[in-house]
C-alpha cells in the first residue's frame, strides 16, 4: 500500500529501510523523499517506520539469543 502517495512511497519501502538499519524516519526521507512534498503521510510513516523498527529489533534478538 502506498504511504506517500506525492513520492511513490510503499510501506514495504518502509519497512526494507527498517530491516536494514534505519535508526530514525529522518533517514527514510532522506533516500526516498518520503512527507517531503504535501506532508500529509508523516504522521502514517512514522507509525509504519516504528513498528517496521521494533519487529526487526524482535528479529535481531531472537538470533542473537541462539
Amino acid at each position: 500500500m502506498y504511504v506517500c502517495i506525492c513520492k511513490q512511497v510503499k510501506e514495504r519501502d518502509i519497512v526494507d529501510a527498517a530491516e536494514n538499519g534505519a535508526n530514525h524516519i529522518r533517514e527514510v526521507r532522506e533516500c526516498t523523499g518520503l512527507g517531503t512534498q504535501c506532508g500529509k503521510c508523516a504522521r502514517y510513516a512514522k507509525e509504519v517506520f516504528r513498528e517496521a523498527q521494533a519487529k526487526a529489533q524482535e528479529m535481531a534478538g531472537m538470533f542473537s539469543a541462539a
